[in-house]
């Protein structure tokens, strides 16, 4: 059985509210301007879910999705917490040999992120994700690939909209034998800006940050 709930700030949801909100979570509304997701319910779908009252946090297991406007998150499992303010953090993991997806649409263009990690971080008050274990990024207009790219851990701010990447080593670089950061650009000559039906501008991409020095 799918269980489907929508969350909502500093709510406490009774059994029958609950069973009332898997009835019809999935009739959340559809995903409009992509600026407005922050101000989406967050709906989670899942074969099994239990739910914290104290501590504000579900707890998924089993073909998890959650989905807030035009972001959708996927995985086996996903700890949502709710924070007094009403914004949601959700940890997604999956399991071996499988991985967690988040999709979210960039604002004002027709193109999508993609991005895969064994584990997902989702911070909804930053707008920030946090793809770690052979990390993968995409930019996608329809189903072309514009951009890829790989590494141990990928961060992406849904806001700002650019990107981390950091390199590793041992199953986090399996994606690339190096373990250095590896991307593919496509050429710009045809996505000049304001051509009709030409794509976005390039993500911009930050170099990770150093490790803060222990005393």
């Amino acid at each position: 059985m799918t269980a489907s709930l929508t969350t909502s700030s500093r709510r406490r949801t009774a059994p029958a509210l609950l069973a009332l909100a898997m009835a019809f979570g999935l009739l959340a509304q559809p995903a409009l301007a992509e600026r407005a997701d922050r101000d989406k319910p967050m709906v989670l779908e899942a074969d099994n879910a239990s739910y914290d009252d104290v501590k504000q946090i579900y707890t998924l297991t089993g073909n998890v999705v959650l989905t807030k406007g035009t972001m959708i998150l996927k995985s086996d499992a996903a700890e949502l917490r709710t924070d007094p303010e009403g914004y949601q953090f959700a940890v997604a993991t999956a399991k071996p040999g499988r991985q967690a997806y988040i999709r979210q649409k960039r604002e004002g263009v027709d193109e999508y992120i993609d991005g895969w990690g064994d584990r997902i971080e989702y911070d909804g008050k930053q707008e920030f994700s946090k793809l770690i274990g052979n990390a993968r990024m995409a930019r996608l207009q329809g189903a072309k690939l514009l951009d890829e790219i790989r590494g141990a851990v990928l961060t992406y701010d849904s806001r700002k909209e650019f990107y981390t990447a950091a390199g590793g080593s041992g199953d986090a670089a399996a994606a690339n034998p190096s373990g250095r950061v590896r991307a593919v650009l496509s050429p710009r000559q045809d996505q000049k800006a304001g051509t009709p039906g030409s794509g976005g501008s390039p993500l911009d991409l930050k170099p990770a940050p150093a490790p803060a020095n222990k005393p």
